[in-house]
């Protein structure tokens, strides 16, 4: 290894947006002496990867799907050297996993380069995905539908947090979603985060949504509270579509520090407290969905979490979701795949309800897309 190598930072700000795995590949030849590198990027779904060095298709490579999960680095060591993994993730969004093959163990100096390594690329990764098709492109195994092509434009990201917090959201099914969605923005010790479920099939599903979630964010940006954001975004949907079409909507407010909730609860979504071992509902006043009637005028609730609390809400895709008409997954297998994530974080947590889902169905083709997204807070 080379005593003084080119700060990677600097080689791939330098870099053409679409060139980023070959900067790093070549870089851990010249100075890590790496005999083979891999750029996973994680699938819409989070359960397998799409590999940008080598041959297209799909990778599930068991031990990056673990490091995918633990968002822990790993070193195995064999005969022919070591195979690293180490997460791709930047301020908590989970992108992939770079592949590493040494020709022995690395040393505690080298394992701590070589992850500020993977923490550069990430960064660099999330930063050159509106500069380029390549990564998009690699996270999609099979083409979206034009409304799901449209709500993944729109989201955030799938997950949040520093040390006070973790958030993740998943959208299913992954390339055929309409009009379920989740935002979030932070700001300080607020955490604003917002689940909808907009009326309709298709792309006027997706273009409802998208109207309301950017109504919310104008008056956000602007300084407006949780009933501000409500009723602009009520207002934009009335007057583009005159009661015909609304967005049931959940708006929360997290104070960070002191645990306190705002909330407008605006139509369907459901939220949840994990305490204890104990899942619990949050009784909230439902109000108008946004868009249902003009000049419509929403109130604040507020309620309480504790240090530890997980925050679950979930859209009724999936708590509604009754396949043939019988007893729908929120009565009968909801609760039991919530507490399956009690020892899970929150970005492994939304993978497991939405597994749970999908064999609630065993089988047979869901009638509504669905959310959930998880909030643990750590204070």
């Amino acid at each position: 290894m080379s005593d003084h190598p080119v700060p990677i930072g600097a080689l791939l700000r330098a870099a053409a947006p679409d060139r980023l795995p070959e900067v790093i590949a070549e870089h851990l030849r010249r100075h890590f002496a790496a005999e083979q590198v891999e750029v996973l990027v994680a699938d819409l779904a989070l359960r397998q990867f799409a590999p940008l060095l080598g041959p297209p298709g799909a990778d599930t490579d068991p031990a990056a799907l673990r490091c995918l999960g633990s968002q822990q680095p790993a070193t195995t060591t064999g005969p022919a050297g070591a195979r690293l993994h180490l997460p791709l993730s930047c301020w908590g969004e989970r992108l992939g996993v770079l592949r590493v093959d040494l020709p022995g163990r690395p040393d505690t100096e080298q394992a701590d380069q070589l992850r500020l390594v993977a923490d550069e690329l990430a960064v660099a990764l999330r930063a050159a995905d509106r500069m380029t098709d390549r990564y998009r492109k690699a996270q999609c195994l099979q083409r979206l539908t034009m409304a799901a092509e449209l709500q993944w434009d729109l989201l955030p990201g799938r997950s949040l947090g520093d040390e006070r917090f973790l958030l993740a959201g998943q959208l299913e099914p992954a390339y055929e979603v309409r009009g379920d969605h989740f935002d979030w923005a932070l700001a300080g010790d607020r955490l604003t985060l917002t689940v909808l479920n907009g009326a309709g099939e298709g792309m006027d599903a997706a273009l409802l949504t998208a109207t309301a979630v950017n109504a919310m964010r104008n008056a956000r940006r602007c300084g407006a509270d949780l009933v501000e954001q409500a009723e602009l975004a009520s207002d934009a949907l009335h007057s583009r579509y005159g009661g015909g079409l609304h967005a049931a909507t959940l708006l929360l407010e997290i104070d960070l520090v002191g645990g306190w909730v705002d909330a407008v609860d605006a139509g369907s979504p459901h939220c949840m407290i994990g305490r204890g071992g104990e899942i619990s509902q949050v009784r909230l006043e439902q109000q108008l969905p946004l868009g249902m009637f003009g000049e419509a005028r929403y109130e604040i609730e507020r309620f309480r979490l504790e240090p530890g609390d997980r925050l679950l809400v979930v859209s009724d895709g999936v708590h509604a979701a009754a396949p043939g008409g019988g007893t729908t997954f929120g009565e009968s297998a909801l609760f039991t795949a919530l507490r399956r994530t009690r020892l899970q974080p929150a970005t492994e947590a939304v993978g497991t309800v939405m597994r749970g889902l999908r064999e609630f169905h065993a089988g047979s083709e869901p009638e509504d897309d669905a959310v959930t997204v998880c909030l643990d807070w750590r204070r």
